[in-house]
């Protein structure tokens, strides 16, 4: 069994999908609408079959109660792996991101946050093991 696809409420598909492509570096998997449903995904630029991420509209009350909560609260709502994590905060950062916390040593690896310009902190991790 493998995790083939989770989802992130955003506020804005949009601009989700701006800051998920042109900032964070993924590539769109799939946009399709029917109706007022659109259901979009991205995933790895280097993972044409990898774990995808749908970029779902907080449109749902329950949806945005918790995005909204789980922001609130400083919570990351997805988190993300990289072998150069200073590398790749500020490559992140020259495209406009706006941190919430520099790469910061903790145990067993190092973090750093990021808001996602669509509701959502999402954390950067660099594995101490790796």
């Amino acid at each position: 069994m493998k995790i083939k696809l989770t989802t992130l409420y955003v506020d804005d598909q949009d601009k989700a999908l701006l800051f998920y492509t042109d900032v964070l570096g993924f590539a769109k998997k799939a946009d399709f609408s029917q109706g007022p449903y659109r259901w979009l995904t991205v995933g790895s630029a280097d993972e044409a079959d990898g774990t995808q991420l749908q970029l779902a509209l907080n449109n749902n009350p329950a949806a945005k109660a918790y995005q909204e909560a789980i922001f609130q609260q400083g919570q990351p709502a997805a988190m993300f792996f990289t072998d150069d994590i200073k590398g790749e905060c500020e490559r992140i950062k020259a495209r406009g991101a706006e941190f919430t916390m520099p790469p910061t040593d903790v145990t067993a690896s190092t973090i750093a946050m990021l808001k996602d310009t669509c509701g959502n902190i999402i954390q950067l991790t660099q594995l101490a093991w790796r």
